[in-house]
């Protein structure tokens, strides 16, 4: 694999990019998808003012992963990781743990202590959860039927 630079700045493209990396994935509802989009639109229009950060992990100029956060209103040190996703042809080649540890290095450099992630109980979501786990997050809450029925959120938290 080639190497991987990230890239802080978001750029009008990035918009299809996310819809692309994100629709890949096979995991996400169409309202899903449309959200994503809809924070890097934020994101291009607000600039600085915006309060999503987003970070791409690029091979060859090609973003292929991306993850966004950010700080949680009324909280001084706690972020919340709202996507992290790789584009499908690249999963499983440790990008995802390098852009979650490049996102926590950038969280920590912003004064962040806890960082909170979400996702589904749905079995197709067991990697996911085991990547959480294996990246030091512990389980901290579950809501029953919250996606629809059958379908919890499960609330993954680390301290950095």
């Amino acid at each position: 694999m080639n190497t991987i630079q990230f890239r802080t700045s978001v750029l009008p493209e990035d918009a299809e990019v996310v819809r692309e990396i994100v629709s890949s994935t096979g995991f996400f509802y169409a309202i899903e998808e449309e959200v994503a989009v809809e924070l890097v639109e934020e994101k291009v229009i607000g600039g600085e003012q915006s309060s999503y950060r987003f970070i791409f992990a690029e091979i060859d100029g090609r973003p292929v992963a991306y993850s966004c956060y950010g700080l949680i209103a009324g909280s001084e040190h706690s972020f919340d990781l709202y996507w992290i996703a790789t584009y499908n042809d690249f999963r499983g080649q440790g990008i995802g743990k390098l852009l979650l540890e490049e996102t926590h290095r950038q969280i920590t450099k912003s004064g962040g202590l806890n960082v909170i992630a979400e996702t589904s109980s749905l079995e197709k979501y067991a990697p996911t959860r085991h990547f959480y786990l294996q990246m030091g997050y512990t389980e901290a809450g579950l809501i029953r039927d919250f996606y629809k029925m059958g379908d919890d959120k499960v609330t993954f938290v680390r301290r950095l």
